[in-house]
């Protein structure tokens, strides 16, 4: 059995067909903190968020596509593999995907992580060839393919040809660092206190990074900062977009610096064939427009751009034999472990 993993920083995806995830749930777990016992994984934990007694933490154990709570990640990654893995008979195989720009010490703590399992091997693929693949995009070819994955914890901007990288950046400022930015702004500006998941819904739902043509609204509940009693607050969507202004901004310089770095051969297949974007921000209103604006290239949105990843490392499981022979040294695609 071959299996794509896409273990997100705010969501993990198992793919074991080409059709649709096994497994798609929040990268979040309760435990106890008196005895460390796992109290609930995946949507059941991401439900209790800022609901729990004092006993019980629910965190996010990864942090920018990297693992922060290594004992946490191996015990998601169990849960969740052993609801797809129903029989230890056969070792599958494993082919997940990392940011562009991580240490071998991260990379050894992902690999780790999956291993805990009991695998027969597992593969590595950063996020962004991943995304090409899960996008259509042919990265194996002599042409050039340019991909921005926006995810929660990072964003992988790469120029790919010939199952390589010409030009790539990964930066750390991506969904999750917009979601501090609605917090900070809402306590700031309105005086009102209020969790991630309620700013995750408000980014959801009205979330642009520009004026938009139709002014839309979002009630906030939470708690008032000088009081201390509950309140609810109406914000609209041109304050979200002043609040996450500077992090539009600094994922379109990143995008800006890598254009700029590319091959002019390169470009040129990139400027007829135009940027694709994939994962969960791609999704976000006034994104393409922006990106289209000020790089004068055309912008393409992915079909179902958050599952580009998870169907990208399926997809590229094809190619498992040859990174075996190979090996990490040689082959450009997937580093094997």
């Amino acid at each position: 059995m071959d299996i794509a993993l896409d273990l997100g920083t705010a969501n993990a995806r198992l793919r074991i067909k080409d059709s649709e995830n096994a497994i798609d749930q929040p990268s979040v777990i309760a435990y106890n903190k008196d005895n460390n016992e796992i109290l609930a994984v995946g949507e059941e934990a991401y439900a209790m968020l800022g609901k729990t007694s004092s006993k019980i933490n629910v965190i996010f154990p990864l942090e920018g596509g990297v693992i922060a709570e290594s004992g946490l990640v191996e015990e998601m990654v169990n849960i969740y593999m052993a609801e797809v893995c129903t029989s230890r008979v056969v070792m599958p195989r494993v082919v997940a995907c990392i940011p562009g720009e991580i240490t071998e010490v991260e990379k050894r703590a992902i690999v780790g992580a999956i291993s805990s399992f009991g695998v027969r091997r597992v593969l590595l693929i950063e996020a962004a060839k991943a995304a090409a693949f899960g996008s259509g995009r042919d990265i194996m070819s002599p042409h050039g393919t340019m991909i921005v994955d926006m995810g929660a914890g990072t964003v992988d901007i790469a120029v790919m040809s010939l199952g390589g990288m010409s030009a790539s950046k990964t930066i750390k400022t991506a969904g999750n660092a917009m979601d501090e930015e609605i917090i900070k702004y809402v306590r700031r500006k309105h005086g009102l206190i209020i969790g991630k998941a309620m700013a995750t819904s408000c980014k959801e739902a009205i979330a642009c990074v520009h004026e938009p043509d139709e002014e839309l609204t979002f009630r906030l509940k939470g708690r008032d900062s000088l009081r201390g009693l509950p309140r609810a607050r109406q914000i609209t969507s041109v304050e979200i977009a002043e609040a996450i202004s500077d992090i539009t901004t600094t994922i379109l310089n990143a995008v800006i610096d890598v254009l700029e770095d590319t091959p002019p051969e390169l470009l040129g297949d990139i400027q007829m064939d135009g940027i694709t974007l994939t994962g969960g921000l791609a999704q976000l209103k006034g994104m393409k427009e922006l990106l289209e604006k000020e790089t004068g290239i055309t912008i393409h949105v992915a079909k179902n751009p958050a599952d580009c990843v998870v169907s990208g490392c399926f997809k590229a499981t094809r190619f498992i034999e040859e990174a075996e022979v190979q090996r990490s040294t040689l082959n450009p695609l997937m580093t094997v472990y």
